[in-house]
């Protein structure tokens, strides 16, 4: 097996892992944090209404981005839309109950 060595090209560029940019600064960043925000405060039983026109890209790439979020911070959303509007509301847990337990007397 041959090495390289420092004189062959690379395809892309190479920077110092000091320079390599920490984090996730998205570009959803900023109405997912507003939409996270406004869904903590909801009142059970009640959605969010947010116009598509509002949102700075597509339903579907929204709807991706809050879905990393709400995993991230352990919440569980559901979503919804028609032509006009996204709809976003907190859904109950689907943590499994436990089995019951049954005890029948050996004999």
């Amino acid at each position: 097996m041959t090495e390289k060595t420092e004189t062959e090209q690379l395809d892309f560029q190479a920077i110092r892992q000091k320079d390599v940019p920490k984090g996730r600064e998205g570009k959803h960043k900023r109405v997912v944090g507003q939409l996270l925000s406004e869904i903590d405060r909801l009142e059970p039983g009640t959605a969010l209404k947010v116009p598509l026109s509002a949102l700075p890209d597509s339903k579907e790439n929204i709807r991706s981005a809050l879905n990393r979020a709400t995993r991230q911070r352990g919440m569980e959303v559901a979503t919804s839309s028609d032509a006009e509007y996204l709809y976003v509301w907190k859904t109950e847990s689907k943590t499994p109950s436990p089995s019951p337990v049954s005890t029948i007397p050996k004999k």
